[in-house]
């Protein structure tokens, strides 16, 4: 047996050994992760399934208790200070989601976000998200504001007039503008609500659970290659050697 690790080599062996190691770990940390992701969605699906939580100007400001939850909520709307997100893909076209403020009781305000609208041929022309409605009861889903990938220096501050245009929401810099508390927290307006846009709202996982299978496999499947590669080797060493 000795005989034949040196004929082997020590370091072949070694080098094997670790990258087999190496490449199941990964597969068996990608099924880790689909369990996990999937427990995530099952998670969120069931709180989609609660009854609406009644938001109010005494609704404690904390998006990780109310992430995902369906909520209903009466104020009036602020018409005339309307914000809209720039950089905002739907369908594969550019555009803004259009977040238009409600007013609540201590002086709080949450943003509740009314859907997408494409972008104009010309930039200089904003989109017309004017209506009259004020007082309304809606119902809709809690959310996180949009996200950007980089985030640009200044990105964080709206230009100047109504509707106001904005690439990364931030409720402390929106507050002084409307004069009251802005909540941390967006409301994703029902799809079937009056005076919306066009809503596709889903769970943001980037990666499935599925996908996560599908690493681990590529992973196991790189390890029985490895591992059958190196019995190749060894056999055609030990017979070289044999017939030397």
């Amino acid at each position: 047996m000795i005989l034949k690790l040196r004929q082997i080599g020590m370091w072949p062996l070694l080098a094997y050994i670790l990258v087999m190691g190496i490449l199941l770990s990964l597969g068996f940390w990608q099924l880790a992760r689909s369990e996990q992701k999937r427990e995530y969605l099952q998670t969120q699906e069931q709180l989609l399934q609660q009854d609406a939580l009644v938001i109010d100007g005494n609704t404690p400001d904390d998006l990780a208790s109310l992430k995902f939850r369906p909520v209903s909520v009466t104020g009036e709307y602020d018409v005339e200070h309307q914000f809209l997100v720039d950089n905002q893909h739907m369908h594969g076209k550019v555009g803004y989601l259009v977040l238009t403020p409600l007013k609540l009781s201590n002086h709080k305000v949450i943003l509740i976000n009314r859907g997408w609208v494409p972008l104009n041929v010309d930039r200089k022309i904003l989109p017309d998200i004017a209506f009259t409605q004020k007082q309304v009861s809606l119902t809709g889903r809690v959310n996180s504001f949009p996200s950007v990938g980089l985030q640009l220096s200044g990105a964080e501050l709206p230009t100047s007039g109504w509707p106001a245009v904005v690439q990364v929401v931030q409720p402390k810099i929106l507050g002084p503008l409307l004069h009251a508390d802005v909540l941390s927290f967006q409301i994703e307006l029902d799809p079937y609500a009056e005076n919306g846009y066009l809503r596709s709202w889903s769970l943001p996982v980037l990666i499935t659970p599925e996908k996560h299978i599908a690493y681990a496999v590529q992973w196991f499947g790189l390890a029985f290659t490895l591992t059958v590669l190196a019995f190749w080797s060894i056999r055609k060493k030990l017979h070289e050697s044999a017939t030397n």
